[in-house]
């Protein structure tokens, strides 16, 4: 044994030594969460987060994207689909902490009031936080959702200024986590009012304990949370005392710190690593199709990028089978794509085939808009590693290569990972590597967030490419029920993204998940954050 696996080993085995019987389940976690309130949260590892310590009204089955109850155990709805009447659980508790007990249990006041401070301006807690509702406005909840209001203290009502077909889907995300009104109040009063953001109170099956920022999270099991006396529902219970997310953004660290024992469960290794994860006799290895997907951006609101001919150029001129081959294993990470829309989906296209390599196309192309010579640009390559992108400085380094061929010059540029969200948002970058993780199994999801004229505007859109032709489609496609038109709708919304090139869509990510043999009950999801409830280790 080395002596860095014996290090390891020892530490690891002072780590995981239970107290006084204690179970503790520790998760490999690659990056800081830019926040503990979910509602300000756009970055999937935040959501891995408060996953574990918020419930929305209704969430996805642990590892399916089937729609289940959860703090709203029945639901109906009106005939023009416009209107939604949520009858909330009875008997749900929130957490407490060292600044608040709760004094009564979750009803409609929290939910409205969860929804009023992403909603209105004049909220007193609407500024709190510096960072705004990313989400809520990038998915156009802000327009779809009308009011919410109290019908009763169990029964909450939610208008729609038009019909959604996926609304109760969209409902499933951790965005939608419910708040303790009474928690807010309270913090507002006694000029706390960041505490929410930072020592986090909800109904989830694990409650905060604490963060030491960039080393770990530490949470303990909620031992009154609502499904434990629920029928059914125990797969939505902690299963043991203690839940740590150590934070560890070196992959190939991730996988040392497994295998000795120091952690229970990672995701996202490094592919150099694969090899040595699969033949261990300590580790079970899961990988399922993802919805995922990763893309290199190109701000077309920065020449040379306002030309399509220009984007068109380069992702003519990059290699995706090198990419497939040397940063997705072959294509065991995942596989090269083509239209906008991941299989698995309504609206997948076959048809669509990814860009061709061709560099004398690309050539032709940048000399008709005016680069015989090429020019020089910035390329931001992502700090993390994500299914979608297993490495974003490697798969830069290709591009790099690749488009020097064609006379384009490349910096590769790297900040710390919530700078490159916030500063990417804000359109600093020329070309980005980035990508998408579906919050929920609806391709309008991406389409609408990722790439429509909205997301242009709040930046999350990081091509900042507005289309009204492809608007147009997808508009028309989140609101009518009939399947084959929607599909026809999302098809022709992707032939369009596809010829205007306002990104080079890299891969269709495989989810790759690492447990150490005596995990019990772990189950990778195919969209959305992980979770961890429900997840055992065997003693």
């Amino acid at each position: 044994m080395s002596k860095l696996r014996r290090v390891l080993a020892v530490a690891g085995a002072l780590l995981l030594a239970p107290a006084a019987g204690a179970q503790t389940l520790i998760y490999c976690y690659e990056a800081s969460p830019e926040t503990f309130l979910p509602m300000q949260a756009l970055g999937q590892s935040t959501f891995d987060v408060t996953v574990q310590m918020f419930n929305s009204l209704v969430e996805m089955e642990r590892g399916s994207t089937k729609v289940i109850p959860a703090l709203a155990e029945s639901w109906s709805v009106s005939a023009d689909g416009k209107t939604y009447d949520f009858k909330l659980r009875r008997g749900v508790k929130f957490h407490s902490n060292a600044d608040f007990k709760p004094s009564r249990e979750m009803n409609a006041d929290d939910v409205v009031y969860t929804f009023k401070r992403m909603s209105d301006p004049n909220h007193p807690y609407a500024k709190v936080g510096g960072r705004g509702y990313g989400l809520y406005v990038g998915l156009g909840v802000d327009k779809l959702i009308t009011a919410v209001d109290k019908v009763d203290d169990l029964t909450v009502r939610f208008t729609l200024s038009e019909p959604r077909t996926a609304f109760m889907h969209l409902m499933t995300i951790n965005v939608f986590g419910v708040n303790s009104a009474e928690y807010h109040e309270k913090m507002l009063a006694v000029g706390k009012q960041d505490n929410p953001a930072t020592n986090p109170i909800g109904t989830g099956p694990f409650e905060f304990v604490g963060y030491q920022k960039d080393a770990t999270i530490r949470m303990r099991n909620f031992r009154e949370h609502w499904a434990r006396s629920v029928p059914g529902m125990e797969d939505r219970t902690a299963k043991v005392d203690n839940l740590v997310f150590s934070i560890v953004t070196d992959p190939t660290v991730r996988y040392q710190k497994t295998l000795a024992g120091e952690c229970h469960i990672m995701r996202f290794p490094n592919p150099a690593d694969m090899a040595a994860i699969k033949a261990s006799n300590q580790l079970k290895t899961t990988i399922i199709p993802g919805l995922d997907y990763g893309f290199l951006g190109y701000n077309v609101q920065k020449k040379p990028f306002d030309d399509k001919r220009v984007r068109q150029a380069l992702s003519l001129a990059i290699n995706k089978k090198a990419i497939r081959d040397l940063i997705f294993l072959d294509g065991m990470f995942g596989e090269p794509m083509g239209g906008a829309v991941p299989p698995g989906l309504l609206g997948y296209d076959d048809s669509i085939k990814p860009y061709p390599e061709d560099i004398e196309r690309a050539k032709k192309l940048l000399v008709e808009a005016g680069f015989s010579n090429g020019f020089k640009t910035t390329m931001w390559a992502m700090p993390v590693v994500r299914a979608y992108m297993p490495n974003a400085r490697r798969t830069a380094e290709l591009m790099q290569a690749d488009l020097k061929r064609i006379g384009v010059e490349i910096e590769i540029v790297t900040v710390e990972w919530a700078e490159y969200l916030r500063r990417s948002q804000q359109g600093e970058h020329e070309i980005v590597i980035l990508g998408w993780n579906y919050a929920y199994a609806d391709a309008g999801q991406i389409l609408e967030l990722g790439w429509s004229c909205e997301g242009a505007r709040n930046g999350l859109n990081r091509s900042r490419w507005c289309n009204e032709e492809f608007d147009r489609a997808i508009n028309r496609a989140r609101v009518i029920a009939d399947e084959k038109e929607r599909e026809q709708l999302y098809r022709q919304a992707q032939r369009v993204f596809y010829e205007e090139a306002p990104a080079l869509l890299i891969a269709y990510a495989s989810k790759v998940g690492i447990a150490r043999n005596e995990v019990e009950n772990f189950k990778l999801v195919p969209a959305g954050p992980q979770p961890l409830y429900g997840v055992g280790v065997r003693r």
